[in-house]
């Protein structure tokens, strides 16, 4: 009886554990949870964060807890930089970043990364590009026995710098909400999907890219390289790096290399900062907006089914976690050209880049609503044109841009019809362009 017993526990233990087993496998096949609720706000705590969203801020501030703007940054206000199609939308050339990072070398295997900012209160904080050169020096090349061979190796620039323009905030807060699940599903999706291809001898479709899980196991859904997993990161980022406001998630940005800059604190405090987010959570999302003539609607809705057979929606992914007309993946993808970018990433010898980190021709996939109010395009906004960015994509999606370049010049006419049916949102506030950002100090 007791072993007739025990080996009773035993099974309903084992079906247990393998019902628990076909779970998991069901859930890990599934997209995850899709959004289904818009954002929403608080009137009056959104309404706190469009004053602050617009205001000009000042060293010595009167709405900051701390020291104002500075002691370094790109702009005076969020609107400066956020302003195409209303406010909260993307900006020009003119107004973009230069970021940097600085690659692994010996006695030194992180990743440094940051902004070299445009402006300073003073003198004694100002940065630049050769300031960051001189900082972190050339690792020079010659020979090199390395696992017992000899290897002739070039010298080293660890740092990189790229010019990174300002992406649109509207429906921020529909991506905040898609779960990383939806991402990685979409992932593992394409990736079966480029096996199954390959399988039967097809090789000329496009990679299917990678999302960036960062160091808690997270995936990373906002900035050009997909360095945030939440709206909220994202903006406490660009308060501390572009404005010089401290927050409660991050302090202010301080000059690098130049001199010691004393802790001061916050400038937002928990309230500002809450609603700060909650307005740009609450932006209104892109709309798909049809012309009204009826040959232009019908070469705008050709072009949309063109746009899908030519291969775009592969990365360019229509609906993504429930959120229709957003047109990405949110993975990364290497669209630069091999003959500027480097067919791989090159650096020292023995030490390589961690696990994961993007290489430096792998960019996210940008969501297209509202693409043809957001000129110019691509990370460094090099792109004036629709047309232009299509055929600067090379690398991964280099069979796309050949396929566009087949077409007949009117189905080429009828893709660039549908992207500028993809408008910013009609309610979006309009944007008054603020004063100059010089103050004290100029670049």
């Amino acid at each position: 009886m007791k072993r007739s017993g025990l080996a009773q526990t035993r099974r309903r233990v084992g079906l247990g554990v393998s019902a628990l087993l076909a779970c998991w496998l069901v859930w890990s096949l599934t997209p995850g949870v899709p959004v289904v609720r818009a954002p929403k706000g608080s009137a009056r705590v959104v309404e706190a964060g469009l004053t602050l969203f617009e205001h000009d801020w000042t060293p010595g501030d009167s709405l900051a807890a701390g020291d104002g703007l500075g002691p370094v940054f790109n702009e005076r206000s969020c609107v400066a930089c956020h302003f195409q199609g209303g406010i909260g939308g993307g900006g020009d050339s003119k107004h973009n970043v230069k970021s940097f990072e600085v690659h692994p070398v010996p006695g030194r295997p992180e990743v440094t990364g940051g902004i070299l900012h445009g402006f300073a209160i003073s003198k004694d904080c100002r940065e630049s590009a050769k300031g960051l050169h001189d900082f972190f020096a050339v690792v020079p090349g010659g020979l090199k026995i390395v696992g017992g061979c000899t290897i002739e190796t070039r010298d080293f620039d660890p740092v990189r710098i790229h010019s990174v323009n300002a992406t649109a905030l509207f429906g921020a807060g529909w991506i905040d909400r898609i779960s990383g699940k939806s991402i990685l599903h979409q992932s593992r999706r394409k990736s079966f999907g480029a096996i199954g291809r390959e399988l039967v001898g097809d090789l000329g479709g496009p990679s299917p890219g990678r999302p960036r899980i960062l160091a808690d196991g997270r995936i990373g859904k906002f900035g050009w390289k997909a360095q945030f997993a939440t709206l909220e990161e994202f903006v406490a980022s660009a308060c501390a790096n572009e404005l010089g406001l401290g927050n409660p998630l991050m302090e202010q940005a301080k000059p690098w290399a130049h001199v010691s800059y004393s802790k001061v604190q916050p400038d937002l405090d928990k309230t500002q900062f809450r609603a700060l987010v909650e307005f740009v959570d609450t932006l209104p999302r892109p709309t798909e907006v049809m012309p009204s003539d009826a040959n232009e609607r019908s070469l705008s809705e050709r072009g949309k089914l063109l746009f899908e057979q030519v291969g775009c929606t592969a990365c360019h992914a229509p609906e993504i976690g429930g959120v229709a007309g957003i047109y990405s993946d949110f993975l990364l993808h290497r669209v630069s050209n091999p003959s500027t970018a480097g067919s791989g990433y090159s650096g020292v010898p023995g030490v390589p880049l961690p696990h994961g980190h993007p290489l430096p021709d792998e960019w996210k996939t940008p969501p297209l609503w509202g693409v043809a109010d957001s000129a110019p395009y691509f990370h460094d906004g090099g792109s004036p044109t629709l047309e232009a960015a299509i055929l600067r994509h090379h690398a991964d999606a280099a069979p796309v841009t050949r396929a566009y370049q087949s077409l007949p010049s009117v189905d080429r006419q009828a893709i660039i019809a549908f992207l500028k049916s993809l408008r910013a949102p009609s309610d979006a506030k309009p944007a008054e362009r603020g004063p100059s950002r010089v103050i004290a100090m100029a670049h």
